[in-house]
């Protein structure tokens, strides 16, 4: 078996619930949901042999990563690279306030992400390279075994894009990303290959249908 990064989005946040720009500017806590989609996550996952956990250092990936590193017995490794999209002035704003107050702008944003950043936020181009250097780290130190990777929405669909060859600028309308939900990508000799794309089977129905993407 070659390597596999486990791309595990956070949980529930008041934010996520809400559908309202959350990125790296916001450092947002998990609400009690989110806690429990963290901990059902590892429950499920325990017999997996991890290498190593890696995370955004915001407060919603670490406490998302801590109970998978509590039960692996591995330290959580953090990397700036993991955190999420910099929404800038649209950070904590509903869609709707965005699209009245910053209207162009986020026009422009829709329809080509990856080199039209949100107002003084960051575009897709900046997060695929901080991304990848992470997930290149990680297969220099890890040529095989499952190594999970805590991150967020925007962040995860943006590698997930990269390493498939999907054009960043696609990826609000190519790969979906609910909250708590994994995506397993194995790298071989062939390059990388998509395993899983957002599972959320770990989790029970009850945090399966809560509100929040």
């Amino acid at each position: 078996m070659g390597l596999k990064i486990h791309f595990l989005r956070h949980g529930q946040t008041a934010f996520s619930r809400a559908n309202a720009f959350c990125g790296a500017g916001t450092d947002a806590e998990m609400t009690p949901i989110g806690l429990e989609m963290a901990h059902e996550f590892a429950a499920a996952y325990k017999s997996t042999p991890w290498a190593a956990v890696f995370s955004s250092p915001l407060k919603r990936a670490v406490a998302t990563a801590k109970p998978m590193c509590d039960t692996a017995g591995l330290k959580m490794e953090l990397r700036d690279g993991l955190k999420e999209i910099h929404y800038g002035k649209w950070e904590g704003q509903t869609v709707e306030t965005v699209s009245r107050d910053y209207h162009d702008d986020h026009i422009r944003w829709t329809a080509d992400p990856a080199w039209c950043p949100p107002t003084g936020g960051e575009p897709a181009v900046m997060i695929a390279r901080r991304g990848l250097e992470v997930v290149e780290e990680i297969k220099q130190r890890f040529p095989s075994g499952n190594v999970l990777v805590v991150s967020h929405k925007a962040t995860i669909r943006v590698m997930v894009c990269e390493l498939l060859g999907i054009d960043v600028g696609r990826f609000r309308y190519r790969i979906g990303c609910p909250v708590a939900s994994v995506s397993v990508v194995e790298f071989s000799s062939h390059g990388p290959l998509l395993h899983t794309l957002a599972d959320r089977s770990h989790l029970s129905e009850r945090l399966r249908t809560q509100p929040g993407t």
